[in-house]
């Protein structure tokens, strides 16, 4: 009798739990629904903005001597899934968790580089074709380092079905081929516009940059707050969502620091490299991972807030230096004296 009461209250626990995470799960949707509109708005006024950066004299001049861009494509796609892979190892993360962390790794880098890039005086010209080509350059090394390092843990639990899943990740190429598309159209429309209308595309940076920005800050303010379930983690994966991140920028920053990269370079690789797409990794785990979402889908979240807390940190230090260091003599963006 005892024994049937026990699992009367367990199918009753399981059962509260599977409605609190549906109805958590239509209440997030509808909030990202209502979020996506000022989001796309927001990514879009800034990526025409960053349009109006870009010297295509310069872009070519990476494309054709495309040393410093090799650098930040080893950094994002050797450097960064070998970051994640070793923090999954060394906290000794459950196999969702690990899985969740490894897939972020491998993912492409996101807009924000751009935005943070532009308030660090960084290479702008460097910054948007860095961010175009790890996108399209995702489409194959993204599967190629899922399989090389997810096998640790499929082979560990063989026959389970997240083992199962985990061999079968579903690379969302159509959302990667969109994401490239709203990466290169309004860039393209940016330059457009410089070039055609000088006067009026510098106004357009100030204003876009300012307000899109802006907007982008609130946005993730405030879905993070008001987002269910987002900081339900794992205290080892909570961890790694913080320190992941920074781990990247000081990567990337030393790495191009090693090879002699100019240090307006250098801040671009950096940012580049420690920025990493995570609504693609998001779109991942709701693909592939359905039934352990609940436990993976934290990650990214916090990947995310943490890698823009510490681009605004670096954005406030740089702004503040260059306050403090007007004086100082030679154009800070060229010279090796100067960060």
């Amino acid at each position: 009798m005892e024994n049937f009461t026990n699992s009367q209250n367990l199918l009753q626990n399981t059962t509260n739990s599977n409605e609190g995470v549906n109805q958590n799960s239509t209440y997030n949707k509808t909030l990202m629904s209502i979020v996506s509109v000022p989001l796309f708005a927001a990514l879009m006024l800034t990526m025409v903005s960053m349009g109006c950066t870009v010297d295509l004299k310069k872009l070519w001049a990476h494309l054709k001597r495309p040393w410093a861009l090799a650098v930040s494509m080893v950094c994002q796609f050797v450097f960064m899934p070998v970051i994640a892979f070793t923090l999954a190892i060394s906290f000794a993360l459950k196999p969702a968790s690990a899985i969740a962390v490894l897939i972020m790794g491998s993912c492409p880098g996101g807009a924000i580089s751009n935005v943070l890039s532009y308030w660090t005086d960084g290479d702008m010209d460097l910054s948007v074709s860095m961010t175009v080509c790890s996108t399209i350059l995702a489409i194959g090394f993204m599967p190629l380092s899922l399989y090389i390092y997810s096998t640790t843990w499929t082979q560990e639990f063989n026959n389970s079905s997240l083992a199962t899943q985990a061999r079968n990740i579903t690379v969302p190429y159509k959302e990667i081929g969109i994401s490239m598309i709203g990466l290169v159209i309004p860039i393209s429309f940016g330059i457009f516009v410089a070039r055609k209308w000088p006067k009026q595309s510098k106004i357009i940076l100030k204003v876009g940059t300012g307000i899109g920005t802006f907007v982008l800050i609130v946005l993730a303010v405030v879905t993070s707050l008001l987002y269910k379930g987002s900081w339900n983690a794992d205290l080892p994966l909570f961890i790694i969502g913080i320190i992941n991140p920074l781990i990247g920028y000081v990567t990337g920053f030393i790495l191009a620091v090693l090879v002699q990269q100019s240090w307006t370079k250098c801040r671009t690789i950096a940012l580049e490299t420690g920025v990493q797409n995570g609504n693609l990794c998001a779109t991942i785990l709701m693909i592939s991972f359905k039934e352990q979402l609940s436990s993976m889908f934290a990650y990214p979240f916090i990947y995310i807030c943490f890698q823009i807390f510490y681009g605004l940190v670096f954005v406030t230090a740089y702004q503040m230096y260059k306050r403090f260091k007007k004086s100082s003599a030679g154009p800070m963006d060229s010279s090796r004296s100067v960060i």
